[in-house]
């Protein structure tokens, strides 16, 4: 087993006050967060989000579950371009994660790249652990 650790300062209430994540196992890096750049579009000045932090491990995961989906198929990729977009309702909750991926694969048909792609969508780790959000495919494109 593998703990990853992350910790957070909170202060203030929850629409003025502002915080910091920060990411203590790798020690990759601190965050400033706070409510205006988590609810209002383009609100961020600087600052992250708990969504955005999920995005890049769904981004990381996706992609790292499709290579070995690949490399199993005996085509391993070249590369893997992958973005991920996780939609945030306040008083509602995260709703849904959006997977857009690109890949450089050789001998391998579009429609084998998507039937890998959509296997690597349903059982990553982080694409398991948001059971019940909506996780979509948005666009699956093989580059040649």
């Amino acid at each position: 087993m593998v703990d990853s650790k992350a910790s957070a300062v909170w202060q203030g209430d929850l629409f003025s006050g502002s915080g910091r994540a920060k990411l203590d196992s790798s020690s990759a890096g601190e965050f400033d967060v706070n409510w205006k750049a988590r609810a209002e579009s383009g609100g961020g000045g600087g600052t992250t989000t708990p969504e955005e932090l999920l995005a890049a491990a769904h981004a990381a995961c996706f992609s790292m579950a499709f290579s070995n989906g690949l490399a199993q198929n005996g085509t391993p990729p070249e590369r893997l371009d992958v973005s991920a977009v996780v939609s945030f309702v306040p008083g509602t909750g995260v709703t849904k994660s959006a997977l857009t991926v690109v890949g450089r694969v050789s001998g391998l048909d579009a429609g084998k790249f998507q039937e890998l792609a959509e296997d690597a969508k349903a059982n990553c780790p982080v694409s398991k652990a948001l059971a019940g959000v909506d996780i979509v495919l948005e666009s699956v494109s093989l580059d040649s």
